[in-house]
Parts: structure tokens; sequence; C-alpha cells
């Protein structure tokens, strides 16, 4: 005669494996899988990036406003002013940054190709520009700027400036400008007006968001 505590353990048994049957056939028949269990078992598949996501460190976060460098170069011809080519011209190269319509540059050249007496032509400008109107490819531009002519008797300079700009790339754009140069020394001051071209290149790398930006602007007509 079996033992009371033998009869009480086989009947323990026999209901685990008998639950133990029920659960594996349910799930065979189901085949339910928790969703939990799949993503953890699932490998992710990479995701596909677009053509242009290169995020430069100097766009802004705030207002997605494009920042870059840009190096232009001016060469410029006074209209009002008496002599031949070489007085009248006057090149330069200006080397800045560009924060969304607002450009600040420091420029540097002369003011003509000949010295008179103790002055000289070579001057330093700090240069502002805002873009007060675009386009399409076109754009329009407003210049303030101010500046010192090196050992000259008009040594203060300001400018004031107005250009049309072309956007041949979104890295080259090409400009026509105008505008008007004041000196102020000692004993005397002086204007004057110029009219001229512009060469720009901006420095926007490959496959980023401001390129992507840049060229998304010049062909769209809002």
């Amino acid at each position: 005669m079996a033992h009371p505590y033998l009869k009480k353990s086989m009947k323990i048994i026999f209901t685990f494996l008998f639950l133990l049957c029920v659960l594996c056939s349910f799930a065979q028949n189901t085949n339910v899988i928790p969703n939990v269990s799949k993503a953890f078992i699932a490998h992710p598949q990479p995701k596909k990036t677009a053509k242009d996501t290169v995020v430069e460190s100097d766009t802004s976060k705030e207002n997605k406003e494009p920042r870059y460098f840009y190096i232009t170069a001016s060469t410029d011809i006074f209209v009002n002013t008496k002599g031949g080519v070489a007085k009248r011209f006057s090149p330069s190269v200006e080397f800045g940054r560009t924060y969304g319509i607002f450009d600040i540059g420091l420029a540097t050249g002369r003011l003509n190709s000949l010295n008179s007496g103790g002055d000289t032509t070579r001057f330093i400008e700090f240069r502002p520009t805002i873009n007060i109107f675009s386009k399409g490819r076109f754009a329009e531009g407003l210049c303030l700027g101010g500046g010192y002519v090196f050992k000259a008797k008009q040594g203060l300079m300001t400018e004031i400036c107005n250009s049309i700009n072309f956007n041949i790339t979104e890295k080259v754009a090409l400009a026509v400008i105008q505008g008007y140069y004041f000196f102020d020394g000692t004993n005397s001051s002086r204007s004057t007006q110029y009219m001229g071209f512009t060469l720009t290149y901006n420095f926007l790398k490959n496959h980023s968001v401001n390129k992507q930006r840049k060229k998304a602007a010049i062909v769209s007509d809002n």
C-alpha cells in the first residue's frame, strides 16, 4: 500500500505535466509571440539617408539660418573723378561670414592705383551687408561700411552701397554694385561715387544642409 505522501507527490507531478502539455499545444496552434519578444529578436534595418544630410556645426539650431564663410573680390571704377584708369580703378577683397540674411565682412584694398603726395590709397573697412530682397537667383543687398585710409589726410572713410546679385550656383555669385565713399579729415572732407562688379565664393560643404537650403532658395519662386 502506497504511502500517502507519495500519492500526493504523484498528483502534483501529473498536474504539472498536464498543464505543460496544454500550454505547448496552445502555443503551437495559435503561433502567438509577444510584440516585446519580436522587438528583441528582430534585427533593426538601417535607415536610408537623404542625399544632403550633413548638418554643419555652424548652423543655428534656433532658427535654422545658414551660417558659412565667404570671400568677395571687387573691381570698382570711380565715376566722378578726373583722370585715367589708374586714378579711377579701385580693387578690393572682402572676407566674411554669412548669418542668414546678414553678411559681416572685413575688406581691404586700394582707392586707386596712384599715391597722391603724402597720402596713401590703402584702406581697411568693416563692411556689414543685409539682403533686403530676394527672388529666385536674384537678390538685392544694402551695405553700410566704415573704415580707415592709412596715412591719409582724410583718413576716416564711410560707405553706403547697393548691389544686385545673381547666384550662378550655390557657391558662386556675381553682382553689380554702385555706391558712395565719404572721406573725412581734420581740415577737409570729400565724397566720391563708384560703380563696379563683385565675384563671391561661398564656402559651403558638399552634401550639407546649408548648401541644400541655398539651392532651395535660389530655385524657389516664393
